[in-house]
């Protein structure tokens, strides 16, 4: 096989779209892509010219024969893949250029938030020859979850924010920094000083878990604890009591997976990441021997991908284990099923991380502080617990209510229709208001996965300008300055060479 897709696939299909002969595969247009775990290239068609190389955001791509010995698994999942009939079309197709009818004056477009769906959502903006975009972020620091969200360790998935910082560089965005809307500046400003505004703020809040004792300190949400050793300003200060052995991870997605390698591995090897010089300190005082994940299904629905979990296996200094009852009568071949299954049992020394499944959270134990979790035995006689000093929920992520516009508090969206907001009280498009990325569509896909969503919704923009629906701005854009760093709690951790990247 010519080249392979590794883990750090961030699935943003710009390798699709370069590839001259057609090899990688689903397509953005495939009603598969938005679900795929990650893309993969046919070794019967791949040309190995290179261009997927070239594209890519995140070096994802290599040469066969450039594969580290832990990423050999992923030329298997490649040609495993190709290995299924698969129909599709002789070139992957390409969206046509925006255009805008002359309305003597430039496209003005204010977008909230700077995550991966909000510059997406400029560059296809800013393909529209004089148009204007104006990015206004709360923190610091611009990226969104590329920064406080993607593991520190995880260094090639974080390259993507390069591919941000040359949107950022475009002529016609502004990004003012340190600017909350609601508070620097209202939505009705943004609305006067623009013909639309893109709320690209995500899924800033955790799904709660609903059992007894969940309030208890030693209990703490993926969120705050992925903030805390990313930096977030939100959770930077946060003490994380690491004094027991045991932790528990309730929930088994990738950021699941994420919280247990970060709290297992030697701290020397996260010395050259981007994690916060508190957090680093921390784990290296840490007395955590084993993290257990615990899901409630079974290892034929976990949640994690296939990718995540070879690169879990491969953590130098860490043992990956799975209980035998766990996967008995288990069903399928399907890849990740036959991973687990090469898995050895629970090591019972050194650091290591334990995969659990079929397990249902009943209550929190302890007086104080967190000291066990009570489970329930999906199809069991009995429950089981499990001492630990340190709970971590995972159980998924929660959009919350943006001030001006509706909320619908079941999903945790604001309610939309090809991303226009919608009153869903009276099914009434409200007029230049536009969400994209998880705010939009709920935590679903990948980095990648809000290109195609942010191009969804800047179409239904332009067609709305072009059919005269956005008023022409009756101000100058809102122009605001932050306040220093040291006031708003900035991103302290971050090294030189990062704050270098953002520039």
């Amino acid at each position: 096989m010519p080249h392979v897709v590794t883990q750090s696939c961030v699935g943003d299909g710009s390798c699709v779209h370069a590839c001259p002969v057609n090899c990688i595969q689903p397509t953005p247009d495939d009603p598969a892509f938005e679900l795929a775990e990650m893309l993969h290239i046919d070794p019967a068609t791949c040309v190995d010219c290179g261009a997927c190389v070239t594209a890519c955001p995140v070096d994802a791509i290599k040469p066969h024969a450039q594969l580290d010995e832990h990423e050999r698994a992923f030329e298997l999942i490649n040609a495993a893949y190709h290995r299924v009939p698969r129909k599709r079309a002789l070139l992957a197709p390409v969206r046509p250029r925006l255009t805008v009818r002359d309305r003597g004056q430039a496209l003005r477009v204010a977008i909230v938030g700077s995550g991966p769906a909000a510059m997406y959502a400029a560059e296809e903006v800013l393909t529209i020859p004089g148009a204007q975009v104006s990015v206004y972020e709360r923190l610091p620091q611009p990226y969104g979850l590329v920064r406080t969200g993607v593991a520190p360790d995880h260094r090639r998935t974080r390259r993507v924010s390069h591919q941000l910082d040359r949107i950022r560089q475009r002529p016609g965005l502004t990004m003012h920094l340190g600017t909350e809307v609601g508070r620097d500046v209202s939505h009705q400003q943004l609305l006067d000083g623009h013909h639309a505004v893109v709320y690209a703020v995500g899924a800033a809040s955790d799904r709660r878990l609903d059992v007894p004792g969940a309030e208890l300190p030693g209990v703490l949400s993926a969120t705050e604890l992925v903030g805390w050793y990313n930096g977030h300003p939100d959770h930077a200060d946060r003490v994380v009591d690491l004094s027991h052995r045991r932790a528990v991870v309730i929930g088994n997605g990738n950021v699941a997976l994420d919280v247990a390698r970060i709290l297992t591995v030697d701290p020397d090897a996260l010395a050259e990441s981007e994690i916060a010089p508190a957090a680093l300190d921390a784990l290296r005082a840490s007395r955590i021997e084993e993290v257990v994940v615990v899901g409630r299904r079974g290892p034929e629905h976990a949640a994690f991908t296939l990718p995540e979990l070879v690169g879990l296996r491969a953590t130098p200094g860490v043992t990956l284990g799975v209980a035998a009852e766990d996967l008995a009568g288990v069903p399928g071949d399907d890849p990740k099923l036959e991973l687990l299954r090469t898995l050895a049992p629970p090591a019972s020394a050194g650091r290591r991380i334990t995969l659990r499944f079929r397990l249902a959270p009943q209550a929190i134990a302890g007086d104080d502080r967190a000291g066990a979790v009570e489970l329930a035995v999906a199809g069991g006689p009995a429950g089981q617990r499990i001492e630990a000093g340190l709970v971590i929920t995972s159980i998924g992520y929660r959009g919350l209510p943006v001030a001006g516009l509706p909320y619908d508090a079941d999903a945790g969206i604001v309610p939309n229709d090809e991303g226009r907001v919608v009153d869903p009280a009276t099914a009434a498009v409200v007029p230049g208001s536009y969400v994209v990325g998880w705010i939009k569509r709920g935590p679903t896909g990948f980095i990648g996965t809000n290109r195609a969503c942010s191009q969804d919704t800047i179409a239904a923009l332009v067609d709305d300008y072009n059919a005269g629906l956005l008023p022409a701005p009756a101000a100058a854009p809102v122009a605001t300055e932050p306040p220093p760093v040291a006031r708003r709690g900035g991103l302290r951790h971050l090294t030189r060479r990062a704050l270098a990247g953002s520039r």
